[in-house]
């Protein structure tokens, strides 16, 4: 049977293992795959972890769907420059995961900051990201006081996470 051009158009359903419902090992694991993504800092990129329909409340900004998360991101790192982020696992429940995080930047004029916050997550069985909601705070730091350093990109597995920094 042919399938219908609806269906031909459509773009091919992925998944984005590890899928819910999450154990802790798991929830673990896509905490770090999404700090990987962030840190990669390619909207594009890091946009295909989430549903075509994904909502997200960032700060007071609010977002739907992949196009705008792709404008959100592109204007976010044109913004935080030198953005590195450490993410960790809080909580979870089947297919939710709450997140604490801190990432490190500066804006154009080289001030630096460090921002702090908490995410909620909601997955759909694909294991696509359907919800974000992020409540964010910015500390104002020194140059001196920058506690992440290594070169742009994914975080060593070394490094130390944010209970190791005391966050």
């Amino acid at each position: 049977m042919p399938a219908t051009k609806a269906a031909q158009e459509r773009p091919p359903r992925t998944t984005r293992p590890p899928l819910p419902p999450f154990t802790r090992e798991t929830a673990i694991q896509k905490v770090r795959l999404a700090e990987d993504g962030w840190n990669s800092r390619e909207p594009e990129k890091v946009a295909l972890a989430y549903t075509l329909d994904s909502r997200w409340r960032n700060r007071s900004e609010f977002v739907n769907g992949r196009q705008e998360i792709i404008a959100f991101l592109t204007r976010k790192w044109a913004k935080e420059m030198d953005y590195r982020l450490i993410k960790e696992q809080w909580a979870l429940e089947g297919n939710r995961i709450a997140v604490r995080f801190a990432y490190e930047w500066h804006d154009d004029s080289g001030n630096w900051y460090r921002s702090y916050g908490n995410e909620n997550w909601e997955f759909a069985e694909d294991g696509l990201m359907r919800w974000r909601l992020a409540c964010i705070n910015d500390l104002a730091i020194t140059e001196s006081d920058r506690k992440y350093r290594w070169p742009l990109g994914r975080r060593p597995d070394g490094h130390p996470g944010l209970t190791d920094l005391g966050f």
